[in-house]
């Protein structure tokens, strides 16, 4: 496949993108903070960038932060329906950065598009789920030692990565950007869960109060979306393997079952785990006839489709993005996007206040790895505390809040082992 073929590069559709982009910069304060620094040091200056994420709005102005630090720098899908094609065309006409992403692409053009862009040979890689790294290294691991180092977004990245460091595959220096508490705490929780509904809502147009809402994992994007999807009026069912989230979502209210018993009752079903086939072949036959079914998490493989495909007796597009599958005994059950992430396969993604934060994260992290360059063993590494905490200080500026300061003598208190009760 020749490569320009991957490029969105029409001038009207870009136009459109362009507009979007100008619209979600007016929040992001943080992202705006850190490009007039960047406009001075260039801390950036040379240093070429594949960056592997979801092609939205809030994605476009983080590449606009990194090419005005000086960066080199090539974009590409993270999802095969994530990405937004006015965007992807902005960013080929109007800003030249170059951009290897189209929505609804099949496979084999998903992985081409990340070849292209690693076709720049980076020193640094952005990534969104790892599927990025993870080529590097499989396809192509004599370019892995030109790598400084590289970021990764989300937790089923996180997970892959530690992974290749616990079985000794992963070759460079990589920081865990999810894993910020600027990041998890504020994307995860409220983003997912804000444009989780929005997808849902966009998707299928029906009322979620009153229903029987089931939230398949509760960490941290499941804890936003249970509370939601609360807020919103439904009875919300956990489904959870881990003892203590269990044990935290009975206390927050909410009703915890196992799979099987949630299928039985559930009007709206969510995934959100990361983790494979959490609604399986011993789950899906008693899904409750009209069971809207979606996943949040990062890849389309918490839903078992292969399985609801041959089970069913027959399947169907009945709107867009929305598949009918009639059970043996006729029971309809509706899957939303393919089972792909429904906040950004049927809406617009996380909300861009959000963003700003965890692409801020993205944008220090990559520059303090440029900063460390030859310092730093093979591994997974955490934000930098000044980097998360600096993140959060210029929030609040942003929202023209002061926060308390603590005296020398509380600081002098808080670290001494001498001053007990009086």
């Amino acid at each position: 496949m020749i490569k320009e073929c991957l490029r969105l590069t029409d001038d009207d559709l870009g136009k459109v993108g362009k507009q979007r982009i100008e619209w979600a910069w007016r929040k992001m304060p943080v992202l705006q903070s850190i490009w007039k620094e960047w406009e001075q040091s260039l801390p950036l200056k040379g240093i070429k960038i594949a960056a592997c994420l979801h092609i939205s709005a809030k994605t476009a102005n983080l590449a606009r932060v990194l090419q005005v630090g000086g960066a080199d720098l090539v974009l590409c899908a993270s999802n095969p329906l994530s990405t937004q094609d006015d965007i992807a065309a902005a960013l080929n006409v109007v800003y030249d950065i170059p951009t290897y992403a189209r929505r609804g692409v099949d496979n084999d053009s998903y992985y081409s598009q990340i070849n292209a862009a690693l076709d720049i040979v980076p020193d640094l890689t952005i990534d969104d789920g790892a599927d990025l790294v993870t080529t590097l290294h499989q396809e192509r691991p004599e370019q892995t030692k030109q790598v400084i180092g590289g970021t990764e977004e989300t937790t089923t990245g996180v997970v892959r990565l530690k992974a290749m460091e616990r079985a000794g595959e992963l070759r460079y220096p990589m920081v865990a950007v999810n894993d910020a508490l600027t990041k998890h705490l504020f994307d995860n929780r409220y983003g997912t869960g804000q444009s989780t509904i929005d997808g849902l809502l966009r998707a299928t147009n029906y009322l979620i109060a009153g229903t029987n809402f089931v939230v398949v994992g509760y960490g941290w994007c499941g804890r936003g979306l249970a509370s939601r999807a609360k807020g919103l009026g439904a009875r919300v069912i956990v489904v959870e393997v881990d003892p203590f989230k269990a044990l935290e979502a009975i206390m927050e209210g909410y009703e915890v079952t196992t799979m099987k018993e949630a299928a039985k009752r559930a009007d709206f079903i969510v995934t959100v785990t990361g983790d494979i086939h959490v609604l399986g072949e011993q789950h899906i036959p008693f899904l409750k006839d009209g069971v809207i079914v979606a996943n949040s998490g990062h890849f389309n493989v918490e839903i078992d489709l292969p399985f609801l495909a041959e089970y069913a007796t027959q399947r169907r597009i009945v709107k867009n993005d929305v598949e009918e599958f009639t059970l043996p005994d006729g029971r309809l059950v509706y899957v939303l996007a393919d089972g792909r992430l429904v906040n950004l396969s049927c809406g617009e993604g996380h909300p861009v206040e959000v963003m700003d934060l965890s692409f801020a994260n993205q944008a220090l992290s990559a520059a303090w790895l440029v900063s460390q360059q030859g310092k730093l063993e093979t591994g997974v590494y955490q934000v930098p505390q000044e980097i998360d905490e600096r993140v959060a200080r210029l929030k609040l500026a942003a929202y023209g809040v002061e926060i308390e300061e603590l005296t020398e003598e509380q600081k002098k208190y808080l670290s001494s082992w001498d001053s007990g009760t009086i």
